[in-house]
């Protein structure tokens, strides 16, 4: 029997994102998945497993809410901001009649979380400089309930600029929900949005634990809305998302000594940015463009067999949708130098 006929026509059409993992890779480098280098160490006391989790874990809403400088219930934890993108397009949006809207280059979950649930995708590119192309996305509003938009952009690792991010808030009120995705923000969190939240109902914002936190594998992000967004998505969100374990760590992490921490390996972090970018940009015919977060996009004269070599000896890195571009992340001081050295090595 053949059960791909069962699926949605749009499912057995998707090509799913391609995740780090998915691509796989063996070696000893591995810096294509924006992770942190470190392996922080976290005490779980085990208790408590044979009950169900609270959907919205008080101590943790109210731990990242004082981080981010905001209200409690203005905070919804979710599994990963992954989870969060699609809690907000089932939220918003009517399958096969409203429409998200994304900027590429970009995150390419946004698309692949649209067409899993039926949602129209409006694509308008980005400028030549990366930034938002603004009367473009004017002109292509009809029917689109979401705007995704990120800030540090992945794959190009700019920050989109706050006046735009404004003007689109402004056009967009009372139609549409702007979401500005600030996974990387914490490595620059003066370029945060968080402060537009109280002018502006129709903003969401995406936040994790996964990159300046070290905690890619807990598996815990946050939405940050209004009060009228949060309960909207709570309506559709699973009724246990937060297993108790992630609850203790992710508390953990946001104690006074967990920031601690995150702060001082942030700032170990963007020094080894600043050695990856000063050292790439000394090779000829290397262009390393301006990172704020934990990666760096960098144009090489042969990306596609750059990457091949670096594969092949075990440095693991990421190809990127932008042409003769590689993706870079930043990971501990010896697996940059191991990094660089290589492709000195090769464009000597």
């Amino acid at each position: 029997m053949d059960l791909m006929r069962l699926a949605r026509k749009d499912v057995q059409a998707l090509t799913p994102y391609q995740s780090a993992r998915r691509l796989g890779g063996c070696g000893d480098v591995w810096l294509n998945a924006n992770e942190s280098p470190f392996d922080n160490e976290y005490k779980v006391s085990g208790r408590g497993l044979n009950r169900y989790s609270t959907c919205q874990p008080d101590a943790l809403i109210h731990a990242y809410a004082s981080y981010a400088g905001v209200k409690n219930e203005q905070v919804l934890t979710s599994r990963g901001a992954d989870e969060s993108i699609e809690l907000l397009i089932r939220t918003f949006c009517e399958p096969g009649e409203d429409k998200i809207m994304f900027c590429p280059p970009t995150y390419g979950m946004y698309a692949i979380s649209a067409e899993t649930t039926g949602v129209d995708r409006v694509i308008v590119p980005s400028t030549a400089e990366w930034q938002l192309d603004l009367e473009t996305i004017r002109n292509r509003l009809d029917g689109v309930k979401l705007i995704f938009v990120c800030s540090p952009n992945n794959p190009t690792g700019n920050i989109l600029k706050r006046s735009d991010i404004e003007a689109l808030l402004e056009m967009t009120a009372g139609k549409a929900i702007v979401v500005v995705d600030e996974a990387y923000i914490d490595f620059c969190m003066e370029e945060s949005v968080v402060g537009l939240l109280s002018r502006y109902p129709n903003l969401a914002i995406l936040r994790t634990l996964s990159k300046a936190f070290a905690l890619a594998g807990l598996r815990c992000g946050f939405t940050i809305a209004n009060n009228q967004i949060i309960e909207l998505m709570l309506k559709v969100i699973a009724p246990y998302p937060v297993p108790v374990p992630v609850t203790e760590i992710a508390c953990q992490a946001l104690s006074e000594q967990g920031l601690a921490r995150m702060k001082c390996q942030l700032l170990d972090l963007n020094a080894n940015r600043a050695y990856l970018q000063a050292g790439l940009g000394m090779l000829n015919g290397v262009t390393v463009y301006d990172g704020y977060g934990n990666y760096l996009l960098v144009r090489f004269p042969d990306a596609h067999g750059l990457f091949a070599k670096l594969w092949d000896n075990g440095i693991i890195l990421r190809k990127s949708p932008i042409d003769g571009c590689i993706r870079i992340s930043v990971g501990n001081r010896e697996e940059c130098e191991k990094t660089l050295a290589f492709i000195r090595q090769q464009l000597a």
